[in-house]
């Protein structure tokens, strides 16, 4: 996406040089908050909210079209069971109850909203598949149902990845990753619920 072009569509291309000199680049235009704009000399009100409605939009969308991935993940091809060594890797947020108590819920959804599209940006730019999503946990493979014989060298760089792009957000996050050997390709739940599992002592 280009900043500059999103500024001028929003008719706030004065504040091209400032986003440009700050290194704000698309991938952490979503994550802006208001005291970045503020920094970034965003001092009229009226610019100053219509900015935040805009980021706000973007994140809407990103994700939108992240749960549009996961929905034609799920439409794999059903497999058989088979054994299969692969990366598991598991990523949630450190202190997220005193989180839920701090932020408004509306702030603290599009907190975490934002944070659920870094991970899966992360894991989908290593080949991974991003399983599960529970509250603020994140379940991911590597190596499976994607072939890829460095999964466990791509599940470390999506955990880096995903570590510095928590930095923005202020958020703290812990990650484990293991590799192993696990049975693949079983279906659990019903309907939209329905996801591809990996069993065994990995994950």
């Amino acid at each position: 996406m280009d900043v500059a072009g999103w500024l001028r569509n929003l008719r706030l291309g004065r504040y091209e040089a400032a986003f440009r000199e700050n290194g704000v680049s698309a991938e952490v235009l979503s994550n802006l908050t208001a005291e970045d704009l503020k920094e970034l000399g965003v001092a009229a009100v009226g610019h100053h909210r219509q900015l935040l409605v805009a980021i706000a939009k973007l994140r809407e969308d990103t994700a939108s079209q992240q749960e549009v991935l996961s929905a034609d993940d799920l439409c794999l091809p059903t497999r058989a069971a088979e054994r299969r060594q692969i990366t598991v890797l598991f990523c949630d947020i450190v202190g997220s109850t005193p989180l839920s108590r701090e932020f408004d819920p509306e702030a603290l959804r599009e907190l975490l909203t934002a944070y659920q599209v870094n991970v899966a940006g992360a894991v989908t730019r290593e080949q991974g598949y991003t399983a599960r999503f529970v509250g603020d946990g994140v379940l991911a493979y590597f190596g499976w149902p994607y072939a890829d014989e460095a999964h466990a060298e791509s599940a470390v760089r999506a955990g880096l990845a995903i570590i510095e792009a928590a930095g923005p957000q202020q958020l703290s996050v812990r990650i484990g990753i293991a590799t192993g050997l696990v049975v693949t390709g079983d279906l659990v739940g019903v309907g939209a619920a329905q996801t591809m599992t990996a069993v065994g002592e990995t994950p």
